[in-house]
């Protein structure tokens, strides 16, 4: 039995608001979630903190990957494969809960995004899409 491949299917990569995070992400973020899950280790939390890109360059990242990590980038970080529950371990890092992260990430004060999905999470409708499909071009 042969596996689809999603990437044949309309708009799989133009869901509004959302990075499907499939085979092709997963095999272009390896190094970098490799790299957020030495973050569990104390010693390389203490390495990484001390001295960012020295760490940053002891992965085979590419630029692009280390430039988000920098910026804390984590829109940024996904676009580059990687996998916001590996992701969360930069943020404890930094010492920032994982609702402090994901407020950042939707321009919300933690408060506000806390409100937004107690209420059912945000609406998909008014999310830019990539391509003028969801804008009704055919």
């Amino acid at each position: 039995m042969t596996q689809p491949d999603y990437h044949d299917i309309p708009d799989y990569h133009d869901i509004p608001g959302t990075t499907v995070f499939d085979g092709g992400q997963t095999r272009r973020g390896y190094h970098l979630n490799q790299f957020c899950m030495s973050l569990m280790d104390p010693a390389a939390r203490t390495r990484f903190l001390a001295d960012e890109r020295g760490y940053l360059d002891t992965w085979p990242l590419t630029e692009a990957q280390k430039l988000a990590v920098l910026a804390r980038d984590y829109n940024a970080m996904i676009a580059e494969g990687g996998n916001i529950y590996f992701l969360g371990k930069i943020g404890a890092t930094d010492g920032k809960s994982f609702v402090q992260l994901t407020a950042g990430m939707s321009g919300m004060t933690p408060e506000a995004y806390t409100a937004m999905m107690v209420a059912g999470g945000r609406p998909w409708h008014g999310l830019p899409a990539l391509t003028p499909h969801e804008k009704g071009a055919s």
